[in-house]
């Protein structure tokens, strides 16, 4: 039997249908679907397709990486895959692990998968401490001007008005209120 694994990344607004025909094609079922980050270790979808397998059967993706993101999860994975009996395929990669050439491919894939992730990450981090050295201001932007903030601490000590009614004043929520006069207050007292 053929147990087919689909999965999308989380939030990302990605699309089963392309997977699904293809695992469809290669006579998989049943098809387990997830949608769930790669990098993520319990994945329900993963673990409950791992546990249906049998000795003889193939474990079928569409890709890889849908399977992994790290060749040690990567590996771990397909271990389990191993340890039920069943063999694994990915139908994009042509990599079929009921061979030599198939488990060593696999490993050299996986390999190259962690490289690549792990030359993004540095290019990620290197490219804000850049920024950063740039005078840049990363992140989002604050919700509230220093005028604005200066106004707030200004009517809270003058008692005009509650966190929750200078919050909606500012059209900010009232944490946010809080949070400026706690950062105040910690300012005086330091």
């Amino acid at each position: 039997m053929e147990i087919g694994y689909a999965r999308v990344s989380r939030g990302d607004h990605q699309d089963l249908t392309a997977q699904l025909n293809a695992l469809a094609a290669a006579g998989c079922d049943p098809v387990f679907c997830e949608e769930a980050s790669g990098g993520q270790g319990d994945r329900l979808q993963l673990a409950r397709a791992i546990a249906a397998l049998n000795p003889g059967d193939v474990f079928v993706v569409w890709k890889l990486d849908r399977l992994s993101r790290s060749l040690r999860d990567l590996l771990f994975t397909l271990e389990a895959i191993t340890a039920a009996g069943a063999g694994f395929r990915s139908l994009t990669e042509a990599v079929d692990t009921t061979t030599a050439a198939g488990r060593l491919m696999t490993q050299t894939l996986g390999a190259f998968a962690e490289f690549e992730r792990a030359m993004i990450r540095e290019r990620t981090m290197n490219g804000l401490a850049h920024a950063r050295s740039a005078g840049r201001l990363l992140g989002r932007r604050p919700s509230l001007t220093a005028p604005q903030r200066a106004e707030i601490i200004a009517k809270a000590e003058a008692g005009q008005g509650s966190p929750s009614q200078l919050a909606s004043l500012f059209r900010v929520s009232r944490s946010t209120v809080q949070r400026v006069l706690r950062e105040h207050r910690n300012q005086v007292s330091a």
